[in-house]
């Protein structure tokens, strides 16, 4: 028991609270080029496109201070005709 604390520290030392950023795919509004927004900084902007095997992926992005886009989620959903 009393060797509880050192063992919670160094467990805690492994842990990493940061997440790699997101990288563009083919279809995304930043792939391969600097976009600049004319919105103001802070603003959410949505980008919805039919991906690889025809998935839908669903983007947002928010408008930096020097009015370039900043990628912050980026989730891939089966895409389903509805007839």
């Amino acid at each position: 028991m009393r060797y509880t604390p050192i063992i919670m520290a160094i467990a805690l030392a492994g842990c990493n609270t940061t997440a790699p950023p997101l990288e563009p795919v083919p279809g995304s509004l930043t792939y391969g080029r600097v976009v600049r927004s004319p919105y103001p900084p802070g603003t959410v902007i949505n980008n919805t496109f039919l991906g690889k095997w025809g998935y839908r992926t669903f983007e947002k992005y928010v408008v930096q201070p020097d009015g370039t886009l900043k990628l912050t989620s980026q989730q891939t959903a089966p895409d389903f005709l509805v007839f």
